[in-house]
């Protein structure tokens, strides 16, 4: 099995995933585009001490980036939804917003 930061990337700070995660109690990780759901699920549980109801998992496709006449695509990469058992602690690790 990988380690948990080769499955978890980093969290994303957006508006949208503060906003889901102060509704519906769902956290929203940058994974490794080769994990799979049990892989996330195992290590949000083991790195946040937190019950993980259920995973879902979207695969985001890069954007063309242009500079002058040169033209480049950013990498594709995997995000996953994480929604946690009802009456859980939610992770603080937005701290300075």
């Amino acid at each position: 099995m990988p380690t948990l930061y080769t499955v978890i990337r980093r969290p994303l700070i957006t508006e949208k995933g503060l906003g889901v995660k102060e509704t519906e109690g769902t956290l929203v990780f940058e994974v490794a585009p080769s994990a799979t759901k049990t892989e996330v699920k195992q290590a949000v549980e083991a790195l946040f001490k937190v019950k993980v109801v259920a995973v879902r998992t979207s695969n985001v496709v890069g954007k063309e980036r242009r500079r002058g006449k040169f033209a480049g695509y950013k990498p594709d990469w995997k995000k996953a939804y994480v929604k946690l058992k009802a009456g859980e602690k939610l992770p603080e690790y937005v701290s300075n917003l």
